[in-house]
């Protein structure tokens, strides 16, 4: 197949590249090549998704299926306008942050209520215009007419991740001592390997598998979710269980940012954000690894970039202050 990807350079775009060059396609990438490089010396074609005429290099070019990682309207509108009747298949990469409800466990994306859309005049996709943004873009995929993938996809990890939000975690347990641990050993957290999602975006498009999907794993409880990762590490972790209103009242956020603790969100509140039911997604092909291999391979890669910064996490002095206050609050 000709396979196109409008992005190909950084973290999921350039793993859709790589397993679809391993599958033997054909595979262009578009991008203004800016943040990145695209893997294997694939063909890269400059674009510029701002300007309105912005994919014109790719006039005539006939391609069996699109892969687009975008999160602008305007850039997911264009695109169909100008390729979307040259294509056979089109997948659209969007997020389970499109859900309006957070609280429930176990809904499914065929049937969970979904935040509304962001108008017209609103094109800035970052933070709380995401979610809608991204729904426009749902919205504008069903529309086009085009035989379409929606793939909903949750917390990315793995080699390549920018976000350090899994790579914190990877770090911490492998530097061993004392680890503290977020809420309690039976919250549910979930995630996808970029690899395993790479390699199902490809299949969809080889296969043709239309509808909408939820692109995450099965959820875990956190206690098996650090085990294992220590596991891939190769330490045996010393986890302590800090109580989230201890964490809250001591000014620890949630999920990622500065002085945070990844992959911990607050309960009630987000009780649905990382239960997601994917059956229908492991029913149509989407096959996750062990989390024990995904922390090795990570973990590996971490040490070959020993000056990144994580953007995630909590110093390890911030962490033993904490440790101690909470030892002292239980004596």
């Amino acid at each position: 197949m000709r396979v196109l990807i409008l992005g190909g350079t950084v973290f999921l775009g350039r793993a859709v590249a790589r397993r679809a060059r391993e599958a033997g396609h054909d595979v262009t990438c578009a991008a203004r090549g800016l943040s990145g490089a695209v893997p294997d010396d694939l063909r890269l074609v400059r674009v510029d998704r701002d300007r309105p005429d912005g994919l014109s290099a790719l006039d005539g070019e006939p391609f069996d299926a699109v892969v687009d990682l975008a999160r602008r309207p305007s850039h997911v509108r264009r695109a169909l306008a100008a390729l979307g009747d040259s294509v056979g298949h089109w997948t659209f990469v969007s997020t389970c942050s499109v859900y309006a409800d957070e609280i429930t466990p176990g809904q499914r994306a065929e049937s969970a209520p979904l935040l509304a859309a962001a108008p017209p005049e609103v094109d800035d996709a970052e933070g709380e215009q995401y979610g809608p943004c991204k729904v426009a873009d749902e919205e504008a995929v069903a529309s086009s007419g085009v035989p379409a993938f929606v793939c909903r996809a949750g917390l990315i990890v793995g080699p390549e991740d920018p976000s350090g939000r899994f790579g914190y975690w990877v770090a911490r347990l492998a530097r061993g001592g004392e680890v503290l641990a977020p809420g309690r050993p039976d919250d549910r957290v979930q995630w996808i390997d970029v690899r395993d999602l790479a390699a199902w975006l490809v299949l969809a498009a080889e296969s043709g598998l239309t509808g909408t999907y939820d692109g995450i794993g099965a959820p875990l409880p956190r206690r098996r979710f650090l085990t294992e990762v220590a596991e891939g590490v190769g330490v045996k972790p010393r986890l302590t269980w800090v109580d989230q209103d201890f964490l809250a009242g001591h000014g620890v956020q949630p999920w990622m940012g500065e002085r945070s603790l990844p992959m911990w969100l607050p309960l009630p509140d987000y009780a649905g954000f990382m239960t997601r039911d994917v059956t229908p997604a492991l029913q149509a092909g989407l096959s996750t690894r062990p989390l024990v291999d995904t922390a090795r391979d990570t973990y590996a890669w971490l040490q070959t970039t020993p000056d990144r910064t994580l953007r995630a996490g909590l110093d390890p002095d911030d962490e033993a202050d904490l440790l101690r206050s909470w030892h002292d609050r239980t004596r």
